[in-house]
């Protein structure tokens, strides 16, 4: 096989490096003019797929999951089509985030951010741990940590600072730690060692460890949501309910949980001195679709969409279940998951609203002067 020439070997690699030049300019460019990045944490509410590249029970992963995506495909989304972070994505101009073990994220596309959340997860690391292996909140953290390094290699750790500090946060957590922890079974070990009343304040001050963390990393414009009216979901409907009526303790641990929320927020913004954290009393938004389903077109709020059992609300969703025909008509999609209607509403109330977000709503909270340190 003949060699190229010493010239053309010469005229090769200064082309590749210009190439390269380039290229990282073209990236440098794209940080400094491109949109606002997008971050998530938490449990199966928000997670978009990261839990299909583990071996957990805690996956949705087979059809008729995402039967309403834009690929109708199953993507890991709890949902029939997208869920919480997609829509606040699209309002906020997101491109479509990745999960964060997805391969494709990688080069440009850490730019727009990452999703971290994984199914099953708590505020508390022994919640879910009959799932194995799911990304336990340390770890989601501490992925977002080797992300901003992996940035960092890519742009630099200035422009890596800035976009984390502009970035918007979504964190969900807490509804697994009283489903799949305290009330999992009769006489669980945290419900042995702690009451209701005071299992909440010491989940609040774990969740308060959290947020700092998140503070410490970088972020500056989070939302925090708080727990959906945790005795109401088809789940628990089908458990504990004998005429559609909620499950008591069940409310009454998210309506202790919620108001707490809001307190410890509000108490960390005066702490740090600015508005860091917004809060979204989810309980309260989507009691207002169980109080009343008609009034926002839902034909039901008890009957989850795709299931099996009473309430179709044993199990995850599986291409075995019953599967209505409108997943308009439906509050839930499965036992435990809104439709993506029913979270359409809610992302409409948390930017607009003025009745459950704290202390502004998340449109408000975008337009403020986001160059902190």
């Amino acid at each position: 096989m003949s060699s190229l020439p010493l010239v053309s070997i010469f005229i090769f690699l200064a082309f590749g490096l210009v190439l390269g030049i380039e290229s990282k300019s073209n990236t440098n460019q794209q940080t400094e003019n491109s949109h606002r990045a997008f971050f998530v944490f938490g449990d199966s509410l928000v997670d978009n797929g990261n839990n299909n590249f583990l071996a957990t029970t805690a996956r949705a992963d087979s059809p008729p999951y995402g039967i309403d995506y834009p690929t109708h495909r199953p993507t890991g989304r709890f949902s029939n089509g997208l869920n919480i972070p997609d829509i606040i994505g699209q309002h906020i101009g997101v491109d479509p985030l990745l999960p964060y073990l997805s391969p494709e994220l990688k080069d440009e596309k850490l730019l727009n951010g990452a999703n971290f959340a994984s199914a099953g997860i708590g505020i508390l690391n022994d919640t879910g741990v009959q799932f194995i292996n799911i990304i336990r909140m340390p770890s989601q953290l501490s992925d977002f940590e080797t992300y901003q390094k992996r940035v960092s290699d890519l742009v630099g750790v200035e422009k890596t600072k800035k976009l984390v500090n502009e970035a918007l946060v979504l964190i969900t957590c807490g509804g697994n730690d009283f489903v799949n922890n305290y009330f999992l079974i009769p006489n669980s070990i945290r419900s042995i060692q702690y009451k209701l009343p005071d299992y909440v304040p010491f989940l609040i001050s774990e969740y308060e460890k959290i947020l700092m963390r998140l503070y410490e990393l970088g972020a500056r414009k989070v939302l925090v949501t708080g727990t959906g009216p945790l005795g109401c979901a088809p789940a628990i409907l089908a458990l504990h309910s004998k005429q559609g009526e909620c499950a008591n303790e069940l409310q009454q641990a998210a309506n202790l949980f919620n108001p707490q929320l809001v307190d410890m927020v509000t108490a960390l913004n005066k702490k740090l001195g600015g508005d860091i954290f917004v809060t979204a009393n989810t309980n309260y938004m989507h009691l207002n679709f169980i109080n009343d389903p008609k009034a926002f077109g839902f034909e039901t709020s008890k009957d989850a969409c795709c299931g099996q059992g009473p309430y179709n609300g044993l199990g995850l969703c599986t291409p075995l279940s019953s599967l209505c025909e409108n997943r308009d008509a439906y509050v839930f999609w499965d036992g435990y998951h809104p439709s993506e209607r029913a979270n359409r509403i809610i992302v409409d109330e948390i930017f607009n609203g003025i009745k459950y977000v704290e202390p502004m709503n998340l449109s408000t909270f975008m337009a403020l002067d986001s160059k902190r340190v």
